[in-house]
């Protein structure tokens, strides 16, 4: 399962564990996802994505419908 939101494409990022030693071993910060099902009025239809918490948050004020034609303008995803 690829850790990539579906709405705003946030990825995993690399960085560094920084001990107190100031010694330097390379990580990874992965993106707060939850894989959700919303309601899709328009279409009728339950749709389940991978979003992150700021995708949650968007959705919550602007809607689904709103981010979701934003999400397919960007190309982050595709409506059939």
């Amino acid at each position: 399962m690829a850790k990539v939101c579906d709405i705003t494409g946030k990825r995993p990022r690399v960085g560094n564990n920084v001990s107190h030693a100031n010694n330097k071993s390379k990580r990874r910060f992965y993106p707060n996802l939850h894989k959700k099902t919303f309601y899709v009025p328009e279409e009728d239809a339950w749709i389940t994505l991978k979003v992150c918490s700021k995708a949650l948050k968007t959705i919550n004020k602007n809607g689904i419908t709103a981010v979701l034609k934003k999400a397919q303008d960007n190309g982050m995803i595709v409506i059939r």
